[in-house]
């Protein structure tokens, strides 16, 4: 049975690319057909009645029209603007990153319903503004979880055998953490010592309301950070720009004290 030719769908806006001199091309993700590319034309034109819903970080129901090469917006209507993201540098940062990774890791045309629900969810608790390194290193490893790359935080992925509480090590290429005695077999790995574990389990196990009462000391916080970025950025096979940028804001908002994180 041939698909209707029109279709409306719920999408937050993870990417848009300026088309000709009024168009965009939208890269949207959404509960039922994943990362999904649709035209918006005429858009960028002063009084287009479409631009503010479908802006950068937003969530919006958008009727679509299917075309031979890429569907056509044909209407829209805002559900959630997302407006602290907007008016906040450093959260707009955050939020990028987020849907940077969103749209690196999201298959085309394949639903991933939870993949959905926690990227709403972050941007909703980015808004909120309470602990945006907390939301963030929530949202890598349950993306990690939904996207089938779900590290091993339990025992050594080498010899099988638990944990002793003593310093570990992770390792991107076995996807995991590796004992001491095992550190051997795979060069390319990293301290990790045992809070830090700790914390990426319970983060990994853990629905949110029972992580937001974790209080990381900034030690801490940026341990994990960095082992969390070397993963991902060893699974995508490259740097992901819109950390670099929230790195270089943090810097220059620490007074060049602070050195940019190094993954």
């Amino acid at each position: 049975m041939p698909k209707p030719r029109n279709y409306q769908t719920e999408a937050i806006i993870i990417k848009k690319t300026r088309l000709g001199e009024a168009d965009r091309i939208l890269t949207l993700y959404t509960p039922g057909l994943g990362k999904i590319q649709a035209v918006a034309k005429g858009v960028r034109r002063p009084r287009s009645k479409m631009s503010g819903h479908l802006e950068l970080l937003t969530h919006s129901l958008i009727s679509l029209a299917r075309g031979k090469n890429i569907d056509t917006v044909t209407n829209c209507r805002t559900i959630n603007s997302f407006l602290p993201l907007k008016s906040d540098l450093e959260l707009a940062a955050c939020a990028l990153y987020v849907t940077e990774l969103v749209n690196q890791f999201a298959a085309d045309h394949l639903e991933n319903r939870p993949f959905f629900r926690l990227l709403l969810e972050t941007l909703q608790r980015l808004s909120q503004a309470n602990d945006s390194g907390l939301a963030l290193r929530y949202f890598e490893l349950q993306l990690l979880n939904v996207t089938g790359y779900r590290p091993q935080l339990q025992h050594c992925v080498s010899c099988r055998q638990s944990l002793k509480p003593a310093t570990s090590f992770f390792s991107p290429g076995s996807g995991g953490v590796i004992c001491p005695e095992c550190r051997m077999k795979q060069p390319l790995s990293y301290p990790v010592s045992t809070s830090a574990l700790k914390v990426m389990r319970r983060l990994q196990n853990s629905d949110f309301n029972t992580t937001r009462s974790l209080k990381l000391p900034p030690e801490l916080s940026r341990e994990v950070e960095i082992l969390l970025r070397n993963y991902l950025q060893y699974l995508l096979e490259r740097e992901i720009k819109s950390a670099v940028w929230r790195d270089s804001l943090r810097y220059r908002g620490a007074g060049g004290t602070t050195p940019p994180l190094t993954a």
